[in-house]
């Protein structure tokens, strides 16, 4: 049995807001005026925790940039790209680059060709492969099969995301619930006359290491689950964006499954293992996730490193290859040097940014921020939707203070490991003129104060007025 995934890509208008609305870089991301609650407490140092969340779209459209908007010489830009690289903050490894974000023109930049560490800005490689093969509509199902008189098969489509109870519509952690699988089937054997049976579940449909054998030790716990073909609330063993998750996510949730199906009735007999699906198996029950665009926003604004990692199976799968770490890796980095993208001598560890050996360089990094801009590429909008937007949302919300110029003008993907740091993403300056920009350091003596560093820096963008 397998993942099953409908294709189609809907068109998001670009919005940006004028006068005294917030820009909210011209996705319509974010609606309303500059205002929020306060900033939470400070975040794990790595990954960044996720911040204040976006509230509802706003109603009416608001007008696009206008075509015409002055471009920042270059000799403006090249001042602000200095007084970065000169800050003295961020060690001897700095790599810079800021784009017109309708020419992708280059506007200036330090070490822009430099291999570096991306950390989670990578991300942004995989959820541009998941929008451009997959699609934004498809979805993961969990699956209920019969095999002969009484033996059930939870089958896994790769949703680390379900609910131990009832689906919730509105979520996206949460979407399908094991509970509303334990119903459907509990009809099905009331019909059928039964109240005992056998259960085993599925979860062939991942091969390969679960956690990439790049990411340290020390650092697995909490910040990634072992990616599993399905697990509820990613593995979790307990409230919390970085709780401990549980080592055997799949055999887990089968047991939440038993205990579901106890409630309703259905006597689970004998413990429950393992066990392929026959394909003489006939279908009882379905549940499906949300869709790949809100998995995919998900993962940019909580930069989740077990769902990229998902995420990147799929695409995988999608495109033939096996659901395993080296097919997603090959396929992701297909997907999108196939949208035009050089990405000769690129290294991906991981999917997620998490483990150690990845490499990219600020100009890679901006050439695929660069393409969720492209109207030529309508389907990658979802992309530019979901990055977290500067003291707003996701790790970013606790970013970019009312003093910065930067807030709400600023979309972009953080990274974060010891002695790194990195920012990709958009920025809309005082002229209303789109910019990507690319910032890492890899080498840095103290993290903190770079975040700093960065935030500055696209604030000073975000706050340029420099037309010829």
């Amino acid at each position: 049995m397998g993942w099953r995934a409908s294709f189609g890509a809907t068109v998001t208008t670009v919005v940006v807001v004028f006068g005294g609305y917030l820009v909210a870089d011209a996705y319509d991301v974010v609606p309303g005026m500059l205002t929020t609650a306060p900033a939470p407490a400070p975040p794990a140092p790595f990954p960044s925790a996720p911040g204040a969340t976006t509230g509802t779209m706003a109603e009416r459209p608001l007008p696009d940039l206008p075509d015409d908007a002055p471009v920042p010489t270059r000799q403006a830009v090249g001042r602000l790209v200095t007084d970065v690289t000169d800050s003295g903050r961020l060690g001897k490894r700095v790599g810079v680059l800021v784009t017109d974000g309708t020419t992708g023109d280059a506007l200036g930049g330090a070490a822009p060709d430099r291999p570096m560490v991306p950390a989670s800005t990578q991300k942004v490689l995989t959820a541009v492969a998941a929008m451009s093969g997959p699609g934004g509509d498809a979805t993961l199902p969990t699956t209920v099969v019969l095999d002969g008189d009484d033996h059930l098969v939870l089958v896994g489509g790769g949703d680390m995301m379900l609910a131990a109870g009832a689906g919730d519509p509105d979520a996206v952690n949460g979407r399908a619930g094991l509970a509303d699988l334990a119903e459907q089937v509990a009809d099905q054997v009331a019909d059928d006359g039964r109240a005992t049976v056998t259960l085993s579940v599925d979860d062939t449909l991942f091969t390969g290491p679960a956690i990439a054998p790049a990411i340290p030790k020390a650092w697995i716990k909490g910040y990634i689950a072992p990616v599993s073909a399905l697990a509820v609330d990613v593995a979790r063993r307990s409230d919390g964006e970085y709780a401990p998750r549980y080592a055997d996510p799949a055999l887990r949730a089968a047991g939440q499954f038993a205990a579901a199906l106890e409630k309703r009735g259905v006597t689970v007999r004998g413990d429950v293992g393992r066990a392929a699906a026959p394909s003489s198996a006939h279908e009882v029950a379905r549940v499906e996730s949300a869709p790949l665009r809100d998995l995919v926003a998900y993962l940019l604004e909580h930069s989740d490193n077990t769902i990229t990692e998902v995420v990147g199976r799929v695409v995988a799968l999608d495109a033939g290859l096996p659901g395993s770490l080296d097919g997603a890796r090959e396929a992701v980095t297909a997907q999108v040097t196939d949208l035009g993208v050089d990405l000769d001598g690129v290294r991906l560890a991981d999917l997620s940014g998490l483990g150690r050996g990845s490499l990219m360089t600020p100009r890679q990094l901006a050439d695929v921020v660069q393409l969720v801009l492209d109207p030529e590429h309508p389907a990658l909008r979802d992309v530019a939707r979901g990055l977290p937007v500067g003291g707003l949302s996701g790790t970013l919300g606790d970013r970019f203070p009312k003093s910065n110029p930067g807030r709400g003008y600023v979309t972009a993907k953080t990274g974060s490991l010891p002695d790194v740091r990195g920012l990709a993403g958009t920025v809309v300056t005082a002229d209303d003129r789109q910019l990507v920009f690319v910032v890492l350091a890899d080498r840095i003596d103290d993290t903190w104060r770079a975040t700093d560093v960065f935030d500055d820096f696209a604030g000073a963008l975000a706050a340029c007025g420099c037309s010829p």
